[in-house]
């Protein structure tokens, strides 16, 4: 046993005996890994995962209520449970949830949380995948299609994703049906804006500079070189060393969207339009279509991971036009 002395530092009032052993202990660890240390981090991670996918299960109810209570006619969501894989192992699943309604012609609020191993091709496109194919992920992905062209289309997503390493993703997205809309000064996406420069500003002055340049860089379509729409916030790969923090800031992502979609969906949904609006506003959809299934990095990861095909498609819009 060590013997404190208050004049001498712990380790140093050890007997040659004990200094032996502590070094022994020290190098085990070093070298061959502490098995303690290694079932603490796993638990540390295991609750991590849960409080994230418990996140993301209460964002979708209260987004889902707050969506349904603009539908005039009393249109839910309809709940659909999923699994990833044949059903032989668990490899972990979901659930849809789908209105449609009069406000909203289609809108899609869904969960999930998933693991295994990646694909021998995509795991190299993966951070922290090409030498171990193990991943977990589990977020919420939203699309909200109103039914008015007045009413600009909505998109959200956050997720946690984990292989060897750690890390949040996400953003936030408006897409105005009608080219009068189309303006960084239309009051829609000043507001969207700035419930996400809000958001941002609580947790680092850079954030919304930088995300807000890596979504209007993202969320470009180079064959029609215009952007999909006025943008937001976009942002993947952020794992600042601190998962505390960065949790929280995932979560507020997911609150600003909450705080400000539904109002401006809400002063949108009951306001005159003909039929010239609705062709621009079916014209303008076929655009978001070719982004989801050109560049939508969402959409490939579910593909590629064994996701539900019905899930990851929902994302496009019931009616669309090519002129």
């Amino acid at each position: 046993m060590c013997h404190h002395d208050a004049q001498k530092p712990q380790f140093l009032a050890c007997t040659k005996i004990d200094k032996a052993l502590l070094l022994l202990l020290f190098l085990k660890g070093a070298i061959f890994g502490d098995e303690s240390g290694e079932k603490v981090d796993q638990d540390l991670w295991n609750q991590r995962k849960k409080t994230a996918s418990d996140w993301f299960q209460s964002l979708r109810d209260t987004l889902c209520e707050s969506l349904e209570s603009l539908e005039p006619d009393g249109a839910v969501f309809e709940r659909k449970k999923w699994q990833r894989g044949d059903g032989t192992q668990d490899l972990g699943g979901g659930e849809m949830s789908m209105l449609h309604g009069s406000a909203f012609e289609k809108a899609g609020v869904h969960i999930s949380t998933v693991h295994g191993e990646f694909s021998e091709d995509f795991r190299k496109q993966v951070a922290g995948a090409e030498e171990d194919p193990r991943f977990w992920a589990s977020g919420i992905s939203v699309i909200i299609h109103p039914t008015n062209p007045n009413a600009p289309t909505a998109h959200m997503n956050t997720r946690m994703v984990v292989t060897t390493k750690g890390w949040f993703g996400g953003g936030g997205d408006l897409t105005p049906m009608l080219d009068a809309a189309r303006t960084p000064t239309h009051e829609d996406t000043l507001d969207f804006h700035a419930s996400y420069k809000s958001a941002c500003d609580k947790h680092d002055a850079d954030y919304y500079p930088r995300f807000k340049a890596e979504c209007d860089t993202y969320f470009y379509l180079p064959h029609r070189k215009e952007t999909r729409g006025t943008g937001g916030i976009f942002y993947d790969h952020l794992d600042s060393g601190d998962w505390d923090a960065d949790f929280l800031f995932t979560q507020d992502v997911g609150r600003a969207f909450l705080e400000s979609y539904p109002k401006i969906a809400e002063r949108r949904i009951h306001l005159p339009f003909d039929d010239s609006h609705r062709d621009e506003q079916l014209a303008r959809r076929g655009r978001y279509v070719e982004f989801n299934l050109l560049y939508d990095r969402g959409t490939m990861f579910g593909l590629k991971t064994g996701g539900n095909v019905e899930s990851i498609l929902s994302s496009m819009p019931p009616v669309v036009k090519w002129p």
